[in-house]
């Protein structure tokens, strides 16, 4: 069994609950929850309260995102976990590994190259551990991936296309709130991609070289709302008449977890969690493809959709010895609106294989319960528990979340200039 650690979290919004939740139920045998931090106190209350209520669990001490360090001096935690906005991740993760701890972080690890650097730089120079928690990786139909892969079943993969869809209910969402802010979130490439080319990382075993991108605003903001003939508009959906009617509105004031988290909360740091998708100030793409080509010489073609009528993706490895195509449906949500285990659970996925001089056939996958393809518990377990040997190796280092990013950021520089990017020279220093 592992030694007893504890822990403090950085960062009490909707992501913290599936580790503080964790913690005080599934393994209080091996770890500790001793501190929460936050910019808001009525949101550290609401933790607190859940960690009672739901969990069974004491209180713990609370500290102001300005008491940080004094958190580290009081407390002592063997692991600080990051949960915050992601512009602030590398600010948390920095000073925690300084202080001497290690540190978990939520993807993605950061926003952009500099940040980046920042973390690499206080990882080597520490020697301290920083995890990147990649659930997806975990899911049984990604693992599987792995698996014939790894067994050659296609041979050298040479190109993979990839295409994620999100529907008009999550993928709405992240123009409701912080992440429609570019600065706050690196945009979707970033904040939601990482997920997606962390695993094609992880599928292939190779590393980004050469990104080039395009991208743009096509449906959420309020210039394609007027292109479309909306003459109705409003800033926020709560006493609002006009959103009322809206099928894009999120009302806080309908949903108790919600309306905890973020509308009782708000008259601390005045962060709005219903803002209209329609309105200005967006400043993220909503439709994006991009071409990478990787350091084994495979080539990716990926896309991003933020606005489809369903959720989930198909993936298709084109290899020398035949093609595998993936395709997962997955349940939609609305983040921190209600029960965690739903949270990108799939409702459905096959996996074809189609040997080059045989006959295609169905791969065995076992679909497994719980949130992001079933993969949240399992990386709980490797994170918190006592895990089997893994053959997959599904753990995700500082270096992982490094280059998971920066196929992100590359990207993000590519659309920006439209001249192709090397992901090598974005991080020389």
């Amino acid at each position: 069994m592992k030694a007893r650690k504890t822990y403090a979290i950085v960062g009490c919004g909707s992501r913290s609950e599936m580790f503080y939740g964790a913690l005080a139920r599934d393994f209080k045998e091996t770890s500790e929850l001793k501190a929460l931090c936050d910019i808001n106190y009525s949101r550290m209350a609401l933790a607190n309260r859940y960690l009672q209520v739901k969990y069974g669990h004491a209180s713990v001490s609370a500290y102001g995102a300005d008491a940080f360090d004094q958190m580290i001096e009081e407390q002592r935690p063997d692991t600080v976990i990051v949960t915050t906005i992601d512009r602030l991740h590398h600010h948390y993760i920095i000073r925690a590994l300084e202080a001497g701890c290690d540190v978990i972080t939520e993807k993605p690890m950061t926003v952009d190259d500099e940040k980046c650097w920042a973390i690499l730089e206080a990882v080597e120079r520490t020697g301290r551990s920083l995890r990147v928690t990649f659930n997806y990786r975990y899911a049984s139909y990604h693992s599987r991936i792995r698996e014939l892969i790894m067994q050659g079943t296609i041979g050298d993969v040479h190109s993979v296309h990839f295409e994620w869809l999100l529907n008009t209910q999550h993928g709405a969402d992240y123009f409701r709130r912080w992440h429609r802010d570019k600065r706050n979130s690196g945009g979707l490439l970033v904040h939601k991609s990482t997920h997606h080319f962390d695993l094609v990382n992880f599928w292939l075993g190779t590393y980004p070289e050469t990104v080039f991108a395009f991208g743009d605003l096509r449906f959420y903001g309020r210039e394609n709302a007027e292109m479309r003939g909306e003459k109705h508009f409003y800033q926020r959906a709560f006493g609002s008449e006009a959103a009322k009617d809206d099928p894009f509105a999120l009302h806080l004031d309908q949903n108790e977890n919600l309306k905890a988290m973020y509308l009782d909360a708000e008259h601390e740091d005045g962060y709005q969690r219903d803002q209209s998708v329609f309105g200005d100030g967006i400043s993220i793409e909503d439709t994006m493809g991009v071409t990478v080509r990787y350091e084994n010489k495979a080539i990716l073609t990926y896309s991003l959709n933020a606005y489809m009528p369903w959720e989930g993706f198909n993936v298709a490895f084109n290899g020398s010895r035949g093609r595998i195509e993936l395709k997962v449906v997955e349940q939609s949500y609305v983040n921190g609106g209600g029960d965690k285990a739903l949270e990108g659970a799939a409702e459905g996925a096959s996996i074809l294989v189609f040997p080059m001089f045989g006959t295609p056939y169905a791969a065995d996958i076992e679909l497994a319960e719980g949130g992001h393809g079933g993969g949240d518990p399992v990386m709980l377990n490797d994170l918190f528990g006592d895990p089997e040997p893994d053959p997959l190796k599904r753990v995700a280092s500082h270096r992982d979340g490094a280059m998971s990013i920066m196929t992100g950021i590359a990207a993000n520089q590519s659309i920006r200039t439209g001249l192709p990017v090397r992901v090598r020279d974005l991080l020389r220093r």
